[in-house]
């Protein structure tokens, strides 16, 4: 099977796991915090929801294809086909009711990434792709449904880019200077996007995101997003991305190649 073999399965996957979630969205709902005594880090009944939703249409239909996901780990993780799920990207966002969120669903073959989807339920958008093309489906606030090809758009100079990162303070203390030299030279710089920054790349809206401490359920998905958009992803250092870590995407290659330059500067760690 190729990839392609796979884009009605994951639209199911993406319908389930939006029905799971939306019953919950804007509403009272238990929350937990992952990381009591560190960084808050909450998980709600919905993420829970949907990626067990999701996991019994995977056993179910592929019993052989392995999962990691956010809430309930890794299962047969070596597989030739694994799914990547994280049921709710910005779950910060979601808990504050803003609609800056989404679930992601990504499959590796073999190890890479080769299909991703972003979904977001409450707008009703999917953002998709393949590593060799990509597409949003929505409704732009009407009843009939359209599929556009998404484009990264040009920027060459890190003084015309528009910078995108959830939050400075994600960052780890010792890379956070590097980041800060980074942020300096841009045009504009945005907060709180989650998965949803890298999919305005992939649109060609903004230039560049910029993170450090994602997990491989984080980063999977949106890998063939951006790459068929026309984009790239790398780790701060230029390597591969799909593991998580520190990770840098761009809509044009020039401003990936000036902002490793700076993330990679040593200069950097002593302003």
């Amino acid at each position: 099977m190729t990839a392609i073999d796979f884009i009605p399965f994951v639209e199911r996957l993406a319908t389930v796991s939006g029905e799971a979630i939306m019953p919950f969205f804007r509403t009272a709902f238990a929350l937990d915090d992952k990381n009591v005594g560190g960084v808050f880090d909450p998980v709600t009944e919905a993420d829970r929801a949907a990626e067990t939703a999701m996991r019994r249409v995977i056993g179910q239909t592929f019993p052989s294809h392995g999962l990691i996901g956010e809430e309930f780990g890794s299962r047969e993780a070596e597989s030739e086909y694994v799914w990547v799920l994280d049921p709710i990207d910005g779950t910060k966002s979601f808990i504050s009711g803003l609609p800056l969120w989404g679930t992601l669903i990504g499959l590796l073959h073999q190890g890479s990434p080769c299909y991703g989807l972003m979904n977001q339920p409450f707008t009703r958008e999917r953002f998709y792709g393949d590593g060799h093309a990509a597409f949003w489906s929505g409704y732009n606030g009407g009843n009939e449904k359209t599929i556009r090809k998404l484009r990264v758009r040009p920027c060459h100079e890190l003084e015309r880019a528009t910078l995108m990162t959830t939050s400075p303070q994600l960052i780890p203390a010792e890379l956070r200077p590097r980041y800060e030299a980074l942020e300096s030279k841009v045009r504009l710089t945005r907060y709180g996007g989650d998965c949803y920054a890298y999919c305005m790349l992939a649109a060609g809206q903004i230039d560049l995101v910029v993170e450090a401490g994602l997990n491989i359920y984080d980063i999977v998905a949106l890998i063939p997003i951006i790459k068929g958009a026309g984009g790239i992803v790398t780790t701060w250092d230029g390597g591969e991305p799909s593991k998580g870590g520190a990770i840098v995407a761009a809509g044009d290659k020039r401003v990936h190649e000036l902002a490793l330059q700076i993330l990679n500067a040593p200069e950097a760690d002593k302003s």
